[in-house]
């Protein structure tokens, strides 16, 4: 592939919805939170980081039948992070790396009315 090929490619791959406002349409009920990663080869590793740097959480693709993967929007110890700006580090096996900003406003978890 040329360079222009894979930058074509790379450009491509987004987080879905961003900005995320407390709801996305990949969601089952109320309690579910869900970014989907799109436009993914059959391999890739996603790492999200906080502005500080902190690894917030690593998601691995290795599927050749779907072309995302989605993110719960909790850290590794699973529990929901705070609002505010990631970066998603995707390398994307053959093709290369790029860096996706997404933005996430949170609900207040309400479980008590669900």
């Amino acid at each position: 592939q040329t360079d222009d090929a894979r930058n074509a490619l790379l450009k491509k791959i987004q987080a879905v919805p961003n900005p995320y406002y407390a709801y996305s349409g990949y969601e089952s009920n109320r309690l579910d939170t869900r970014v989907r990663i799109i436009n993914l080869p059959k391999r890739a590793t996603i790492s999200i980081y906080s502005l500080d740097g902190s690894l917030i959480r690593k998601l691995e693709k290795d599927n050749p039948n779907v072309s995302f993967v989605d993110w719960d929007i909790r850290n590794a110890k699973g529990l929901p992070i705070a609002s505010g700006m990631y970066l998603m580090h995707i390398n994307a096996e053959g093709i290369g790396e790029t860096v996706v900003k997404w933005f996430g406003a949170m609900r207040p978890i309400d479980i008590i009315s669900y």
